[in-house]
């Protein structure tokens, strides 16, 4: 009897002792982009071909991650983030979903395109329900390139996932030892390896010296709060943006009628502004039930509402953004004062 309790106490400190020195799990789900792009030349940066390889590719191309974390890969998609649809990405935010429910998976890590990275982080920002780690993380030069920026994107975006105080942070980015919320960082140059900022709100953190530096939270609704369920859609319902300029023609508005496009985001100038020929235009699409919400093409600031002006206001989301959470918003109501509010708070 007494042999029995002992070898039973044993083999509990065994276990213990296993699961205090077993490392965490984080699976990269791959979709292509230029992270895994191709080029013939080493010195070529641009031109080259996206999703060339494969995750498991990736995976070996940055043994160090291995240190932070057992590490697993699933191809979700190999394309260049250009050619993203909406099926897409809510089949990756299921996935997703599927992976951080279970308890030996403890961070997700997606490699990305950058042409379309500002939109794919928001989405799962808004329809994943876990406070664990998402970690995006992409690369502005082919695998290729003499300097490719992949492997310590990869590696530092592994690093995060992993770590317990990456937890309830919203959807992150990880590029170039900078971390940023998915709800801010967007893409700011064509070609540069420091593009993705968030001009106005600043980074959450970053790596420096091998170790994560937290600066900030960000206050707006996210993940595990919200109130938005993807679990039944196969695509979003039809957003379309319409940008706003001198002499910009009113027919752009006809003919988001008539392809019966349920919400339209109008990029007005300065604060969403637009001429008297535009109200007409947005008032005629209001009338034809459309939502239209009105944001700014200045690049940063938040738009308001108007007293003057139709349609509601896109507070501070960029156009992009402001098309996935209407997108959204129209599978829950299409009411205009609540759609306004999740504006204000996510």
């Amino acid at each position: 009897m007494l042999l029995r309790i002992f070898a039973a106490i044993l083999l509990m400190l065994f276990s213990v002792s296993a699961m205090a020195g077993s490392k965490p799990h984080v699976v990269i789900l791959a979709t292509g982009g230029t992270i895994a792009g191709e080029a013939p030349d080493n010195t070529q940066t641009t031109g080259y071909k996206a999703g060339a390889l494969g995750v498991e590719a990736l995976i070996n191309a940055v043994p160090e991650a291995k240190k932070y974390a057992d590490i697993s890969g699933e191809q979700v998609a190999n394309i260049g983030s250009e050619n993203m649809t909406s099926d897409v990405t809510l089949r990756l935010s299921r996935r997703v979903n599927q992976l951080l429910a279970r308890d030996d998976v403890n961070g997700v890590v997606i490699t990305h395109g950058t042409d379309t990275l500002d939109e794919t982080p928001y989405l799962l920002n808004l329809t994943v329900k876990s406070d664990k780690p998402v970690v995006f993380t992409a690369a502005m030069r082919p695998s290729t390139a003499i300097s490719a920026d992949g492997p310590m994107n990869l590696l530092e975006a592994v690093q995060i996932a992993a770590s317990p105080s990456s937890r309830d942070r919203g959807v992150l980015m990880v590029m170039n030892d900078r971390i940023g919320s998915a709800r801010f960082t967007r893409k700011t140059n064509t070609t540069a390896l420091d593009t993705f900022k968030a001009p106005e709100q600043g980074y959450l953190g970053q790596i420096a010296g091998g170790r994560i530096y937290w600066e900030n939270r960000i206050e707006k609704k996210h993940t595990k709060n919200s109130v938005f369920d993807d679990r039944n859609l196969k695509v979003l319902p039809q957003v379309v943006i319409i940008q706003g300029y001198q002499d910009d023609p009113a027919y752009m508005f006809d003919a988001a009628i008539e392809h019966h496009a349920q919400g339209i985001i109008y990029v007005g100038t300065g604060n969403g502004s637009a001429s008297t020929r535009i109200e007409a235009a947005m008032r005629k699409a209001e009338k034809a039930g459309i939502i239209v919400v009105r944001s700014s093409r200045t690049g940063s600031g938040i738009a308001t509402m108007s007293d003057s002006l139709p349609g509601l206001a896109a507070d501070s989301l960029s156009p992009d953004k402001a098309r996935i959470l209407l997108a959204l918003a129209l599978t829950k109501t299409h009411r205009p004062d609540t759609i306004q509010k999740y504006f204000h708070q996510y």
